[in-house]
């Protein structure tokens, strides 16, 4: 591995970091805490929190935001 590789590598985890900031990515760590959440609670089942997480990022484009992996490779 590069020095180039693992600079390119922070930049874009700084990218991502800022557009969950920004509120900008559909299916941020928050998004998928609050999911984690509630499969442990018992509330939904982990079937079911896979199949809300693909909506989520099925819709991202319509709301206006974009996926993890989308800011991933932008960044």
């Amino acid at each position: 591995m590069s020095r180039d590789s693992f600079e390119r590598r922070i930049d874009k985890r700084h990218a991502v970091n800022a557009a969950e900031n920004a509120g900008n990515i559909a299916d941020s760590m928050s998004v998928r805490k609050q999911l984690m959440q509630r499969v442990q609670s018992g509330e939904i089942t982990l079937l079911d929190a896979q199949k809300e997480l693909k909506k989520i990022k099925r819709n991202a484009k319509r709301d206006g935001k974009v996926t993890r992996q989308q800011a991933w490779s932008r960044g």
